[in-house]
């Protein structure tokens, strides 16, 4: 028997990672406290690394959205798989072309553009929130620009990340 109601949980629970942080801010502000340089410059440290997980923490809020939409993504060994309940499918790291943000009817999407295929994932899918790490590993990806897009309204698809084509390597005398 809980007695904080779902709400309260749910939230706690959507924002753990920020109150996470400022929990390890609070007690580096402890430690400040217990006197002598040794104990300020510690406090100080560990204050700083609180406020590192707070800030990471509200950068990855954005991808965990507090409504639901159909489907699961799970994450297999640098692949991507999302099953809805009417597509689906798996998109590799390696392959991804491109990766848009796109309305959809559950809410905005991910699609992941491969070589002939796209994935698309509603953005509240339940465990898209792991799809912020697997961005994160794509070349030259502003994961700025990611997370700022989430928080804006979407008239339409928008390329967020797109690979560069790979050089070609000059031949030699034949």
């Amino acid at each position: 028997m809980s007695f904080l109601r779902p709400e309260v949980v749910a939230a706690a629970h959507r924002w753990r990672e920020v109150l996470a942080g400022l929990g390890v801010v609070l007690a580096g502000g402890w430690l400040a406290t217990l006197g002598g340089w040794f104990f300020q410059g510690l406090g100080a440290l560990v204050a700083l690394a609180g406020v590192g997980i707070a800030v990471s923490g509200a950068r990855r809020l954005r991808f965990r959205p507090a409504g639901r939409a159909p489907g699961i993504v799970r994450m297999l060994e640098g692949q991507v798989a999302y099953f809805g309940p009417e597509t689906g499918g798996f998109a590799a790291l390696t392959e991804l072309e491109e990766l848009r943000l796109a309305p959809g009817p559950d809410g905005p999407a991910w699609v992941l553009v491969q070589p002939g295929a796209l994935l698309v994932i509603p953005v509240a899918a339940e465990g898209a929130e792991a799809l912020h790490d697997w961005f994160a590993a794509l070349p030259g990806i502003d994961m700025g620009t990611v997370t700022s897009a989430l928080g804006r309204p979407l008239p339409g698809p928008r390329v967020l990340w797109r690979r560069r084509p790979r050089a070609q390597l000059p031949r030699g005398p034949a």
